[in-house]
């Protein structure tokens, strides 16, 4: 099981949007430096963070009155692969290894990065937290994928990049949870001392 964001796809691009250039936007409608409009959204968003209203866009138009679902797509060409990543998936579709893709991402985000790349192709399975109506830092959400999709704990490798989700997957069961440190090229790794850890899947075989 494979998360989207910072697993697959550079999270370079999902960093730039709302820490750059939501806030940019935000901030000129708002009459207020950018510098205060980052301080005041990144309190927002951290407040979210875990709950399903941090990845849903519909949430974010609503809330700071801008078509979030537009400017994503705006920006689409900052899509694409971590390095290695599209490869890595190639060597696994050969493989007889059943391949799910897990993800926080919102439907519209989903659809648009597969449109660029696509990477739902590759998948026997892709399962959203939305779906679920739990993001996957909740138990819910893994005890609704396992009714849904019927994957034994025991026998999965689940990697991500977020500490939280893969706390939460390894509290539910999944035997090999591993972390991703280099989930955005335009940033240095970071550390994972609770899990197996790879720069970039490519490392995975």
């Amino acid at each position: 099981m494979l998360d989207m964001d910072g697993t697959i796809l550079d999270l370079a691009y999902d960093n730039y949007m709302w820490m750059k250039h939501v806030p940019s936007l935000w901030a000129e409608q708002n009459n207020m430096s950018l510098e205060d409009a980052q301080h005041y959204l990144l309190k927002k968003f951290g407040a979210a963070q875990g709950d399903l209203r941090w990845y849903c866009l519909d949430h974010w138009s609503e809330h700071l009155g801008l078509d979030v679902h537009q400017l994503h797509r705006d920006n689409h060409h900052m899509i694409d692969f971590l390095p290695g990543a599209r490869a890595f998936l190639e060597r696994v579709r050969e493989a007889d290894v059943k391949l799910l893709l897990v993800t926080n991402s919102h439907q519209y985000t989903l659809d648009l990065k597969h449109e660029v790349t696509g990477l739902v192709e590759y998948f026997d399975g892709v399962h959203t937290s939305h779906e679920y109506g739990y993001a996957k830092e909740r138990q819910e959400f893994w005890h609704a994928l396992q009714e849904d999709a019927g994957f034994d704990p025991a026998t999965t490798m689940f990697v991500d990049d977020s500490a939280p989700v893969l706390k939460s997957a390894a509290t539910f069961g999944v035997a090999h949870p591993v972390a991703i440190s280099r989930p955005d090229t335009s940033r240095p790794p970071a550390e994972h001392d609770e899990f197996v850890s790879v720069e970039g899947i490519s490392e995975l075989g």
